[in-house]
């Protein structure tokens, strides 16, 4: 398993929005709005979860985890999968992991956790090659 640090879990907020959704204040339409882009990367790159969609329970809800940090340059806002993050961890000091649940059928989406990853060691700096 890998070292994550900074953990933040966001099942009240979860919560809160199915209630919202089940009670009819929010439309389904509002809460299954997942963009094309996610639904791609949830094919590619997301893995099976545990649990069924709780909007269509027409199937399991698929992981998908996205990357960010400064350090990340172009990789920065792309899609990884467990492996790739295990690699990321320790070739980084530090970098952002938020995991996002998708249901292909009817396209809830929702963040469920966020963490940070890496070596914790400060980035070498760069050396100028104009001195």
């Amino acid at each position: 398993m890998i070292n994550q640090r900074q953990v933040v879990d966001y099942a009240l907020q979860r919560r809160a929005l199915l209630a919202e959704v089940r009670s009819g204040r929010v439309g389904s339409y509002e809460a299954c709005d997942a963009s094309p882009y996610l639904l791609r990367a949830a094919k590619f790159h997301g893995r099976d979860g545990d649990l069924p969609c709780p909007i269509c329970r027409q199937e399991p809800l698929t992981l998908v985890s996205w990357v960010y940090g400064d350090e990340l340059k172009h990789v920065a806002g792309s899609a990884k999968t467990p492996e790739e993050l295990a690699r990321m961890a320790g070739s980084f000091a530090e970098f952002t992991v938020y995991d996002v649940e998708v249901c292909r059928a009817c396209h809830w989406n929702h963040l469920v956790r966020s963490y940070v990853l890496g070596t914790g060691e400060p980035a070498s700096p760069r050396r100028n090659a104009g001195r």
